[in-house]
């Protein structure tokens, strides 16, 4: 495909002799469960970002599993998380032993719509699992509200979100995603915009006692070696990927920019009758994970795109409430219309930063040409 949807060699190459030697020093060095190069990592990670602190995990599910505990969730309670996401995004609710409750996304965005928040509240309701899709912030601002007048915890899931900023009005102004709920999960998984050589993850919160909890949980539910005062689990960050992610974290911010300069590009040339492309609101800005636009005719776009080797993806093609895993929460089709329809009608096009102007122009040319 001269035209590919995502092509991971292309950064791993630039960074090759900086990443091995990164790599080389931990391995002689016996770094490998946490130490020196993921401590590094989670402070330059914190202060380029502007969190307060981090935690580094395995992954970006684990720091997702550790919050739902530190919320207390547990058998009976519920909590509302969003239908259109990677699956992660609920699995911490299901680890713990409560229940996910879905409610629509609102159809630009692809984010929770917290129009849609009243109607999914019970009294069994005791938190939210917010995702910032694509890189593109929810509405916080409802959420947050929302999630005072309820008493409810709410979690940022932030995987596909690293680098965005939330613009609302009542937080000060611009706000990092991921510090304006209770707590804030991140994904280092190798596709996503800091990408790690295999899994990894963080967490962080603003709430130092949080933060203090989660790092006790992270290793066993111990702050002292072989002495464990609470309930924990193992979500270390192993000392190869904290070694890697020091290499990259430099480059992210230019990464950032240039994957916002191609989904500008897209925006203002792709001109495909019928297409909705994605929105970009002035409360937040996007960090652009993916560039992906509704089209009726999907199916039959992506066909047309492959044939003038242009890859594409579909993300995601079945909502979480029509996942067979979730067939005993008895949702059926229709129960979240706008998940559905971006379901059936999307596909996501190439957007990573190596790609060149020339072929960001015969992807458009591509599309318009459907």
């Amino acid at each position: 495909m001269k035209f590919p949807f995502l092509d991971l060699s292309l950064q791993h190459r630039a960074l090759r002799a900086e990443a091995l030697a990164a790599l080389t020093e931990t391995y002689d060095a016996t770094r490998f469960c946490l130490g020196k190069d993921v401590e590094e990592f989670e402070r330059a990670f914190a202060a380029t970002l502007g969190y307060p602190r981090a935690l580094g995990m395995n992954s970006g599910t684990a720091p997702l599993h550790v919050a739902c505990m530190i919320a207390g969730f547990g058998p009976g309670d519920e909590v509302i998380t969003t239908p259109f996401t990677f699956i992660s995004s609920a699995w911490g609710i299901n680890y713990v032993g409560a229940t996910p409750v879905f409610a629509d996304i609102e159809p630009g965005t692809f984010n929770l719509d917290p129009d849609k928040l009243t109607a999914a509240l019970t009294p069994r309701t005791k938190g939210i699992i917010v995702v910032h899709l694509f890189g593109q912030p929810a509405r916080m601002d409802e959420i947050m509200a929302f999630a005072a007048r309820h008493n409810l915890f709410v979690i940022e899931d932030c995987a596909q979100a690293v680098g965005a900023t939330y613009l609302g009005a009542t937080h000060g102004g611009a706000r990092p995603v991921g510090t304006i709920g209770d707590v804030g999960t991140f994904s280092f998984y190798p596709t996503k915009n800091l990408g790690g050589c295999g899994e990894g993850g963080a967490f962080v919160s603003r709430r130092e006692e949080i933060h203090t909890r989660a790092r006790h949980i992270r290793v066993h539910g111990s702050d002292r070696r072989y002495y464990h005062d609470i309930i924990g689990g193992n979500f270390r960050m192993d000392g190869f990927q904290g070694a890697l992610l020091n290499v990259k974290l430099p480059h992210l911010a230019a990464w950032t920019a240039r994957r916002q300069a191609i989904a500008q590009r897209y925006g203002s040339a792709i001109k495909l009758a019928d297409a909705r492309l994605p929105e970009q609101p002035a409360y937040g800005q996007s960090v652009f994970h993916q560039f992906t636009l509704l089209h009726p005719r999907r199916d039959a776009l992506r066909e047309h795109l492959t044939k003038h080797e242009v890859g594409t993806d579909l993300i995601y093609p079945v909502p979480l409430h029509l996942q067979k895993c979730y067939a005993g929460l008895a949702y059926g089709p229709g129960s979240f219309p706008n998940a559905e329809h971006a379901a059936a009608n999307c596909v996501s096009l190439p957007i990573f930063p190596e790609l060149t102007d020339a072929q960001v122009d015969h992807v458009i040319a591509a599309v318009n040409g459907f």
